[in-house]
């Protein structure tokens, strides 16, 4: 499955220029399986998650469309403040653990009022290229120019360059382009790419009867809860199982859940609490409950998303629940070989405590009103500190990030 090794935002909020891991062939560590960002209210955090939602919201609907959700209000609120510039991303990935990576990066800009793509290019080294500039198997402005077909760079193998000019400006050419077989570096990206889940988990979208069939996987709000059970009860009944006593050990008084389908055919959630007899609906169910249960079900996904972007998780859970779901989110990302990497925006020093220096970064805005991170790995003394036993989530509390970084 696909690993992101890095990932630079330009002009995007207040990210005006944020490279986080390592960028093309350049220096820089990789991303992590787990990351984990903090920072003060307004450093930068949830404009950071959105802009793989942006992204996303790009690749399925246009830029346009993407640009005018309600919570973004057009490409000129998105646009950092001040600045000119198109808002550009670049993503360094591999789509394999043993694959060459590739670079794809896009630039958005307005014209005549609308936003549309005036760049887009895919890039790769040649096989057993170890040094010099890859190769530039999409290469597109404004909709035209060059993309290279098959697996190879090299017409020896078979494989051709074309020429394209696309009809929409508004839409990514790896929309197009990544539905044709010969395009397999471009399917293998727009894949990726849809297959990223951002979480936006709502208790009260949760606690909602959705009309009965299977659904497999959570949707960004969580009101189809009861659909992805009914899925996995009936296509993956022994996981399903497997599942449902995993989750029933790790949410305290909770001893049995299941499922029911009422008489207009709707999901109920059902969960049996130790001391009562009668059980439990979703409708009745606190929010961290059924915060932990979406969780936890997400992570027991039997064909998982290679990329998981999760919004403070900490609201409405008990701060020991907390460490416990901190625990299972880093326990999963390690032990999944690349197959899912999270990334967490947090302001609870609970759930740093059960991470390390180099999954954390600090984000914080200079002087400029730009964000700016640093890896708490990258911090003096942090990671001695940490080994003395002192808990990340306490360094940060007790300010020594923030003194470091400002320093």
């Amino acid at each position: 499955m696909a690993h992101l090794l890095g990932i630079r935002i330009q002009n995007y909020r207040s990210l005006k220029d944020l490279t986080l891991g390592r960028i093309g062939y350049g220096k820089g560590q990789p991303l992590p399986p787990i990351m984990c960002f903090i920072g003060p209210n307004g450093s930068g955090k949830s404009s950071l998650l959105d802009s793989f939602a942006f992204m996303a919201d790009c690749l399925a609907e246009g830029v346009e469309a993407a640009c005018d959700k309600p919570h973004r209000g057009g490409f000129s609120r998105l646009r950092t403040q001040s600045s000119t510039e198109p808002i550009k991303f670049e993503i360094y990935f591999k789509q394999r653990t043993q694959s060459r990576p590739i670079t794809y990066a896009f630039e958005i800009e307005e014209s005549n009022g609308v936003p549309i793509v005036v760049s887009e290019r895919l890039q790769q080294r040649r096989k057993g290229q170890k040094h010099g500039r890859p190769f530039s198997f999409v290469n597109l402005n404004h909709g035209k120019g060059e993309v290279w077909s098959g697996q190879s760079t090299d017409r020896e193998e078979g494989n051709e360059k074309h020429e394209v000019s696309l009809d929409d400006p508004g839409r990514l050419g790896i929309t197009s382009l990544g539905q044709f077989k010969e395009h397999e570096r471009i399917l293998g990206l727009r894949a990726y790419m849809e297959n990223w889940y951002l979480s936006y988990f709502v208790p009260d979208a949760a606690r909602q009867l959705p009309i009965a069939g299977a659904q497999k996987h959570l949707n960004r709000s969580g009101d189809n809860l009861g659909n992805v059970i009914q899925y996995l009860q009936r296509s993956h009944p022994d996981r399903f199982q497997t599942i449902l006593e995993k989750i029933s050990k790790r949410i305290p008084g909770i001893q049995t859940i299941g499922f029911h389908k009422s008489e207009d055919n709707r999901i109920l959630l059902r969960f049996n609490e130790r001391g009562y007899t009668d059980p439990f609906y979703q409708q009745s169910m606190s929010d961290g409950t059924l915060k932990m249960f979406a969780y936890l079900l997400l992570l027991e996904d039997p064909e998982p998303h290679s990329f998981i972007g999760i919004e403070e998780p900490e609201n409405g859970l008990y701060h020991k629940l907390l460490e416990q779901l901190a625990r299972e989110f880093r326990r999963h990302a390690e032990q999944s070989a690349n197959k899912t990497q999270l990334l967490i925006t947090t302001h609870s020093p609970y759930f740093v405590d059960a991470l390390k220096p180099d999954q954390v970064w600090l984000l914080e805005k200079d002087d400029n009103g730009e964000t700016q991170a640093r890896r708490t790995a990258d911090i003096p003394t942090i990671e001695a500190l940490k080994a003395e036993g002192i808990p990340l989530g306490s360094l940060w509390y007790s300010n020594h990030f923030e003194e470091r970084f400002r320093g």
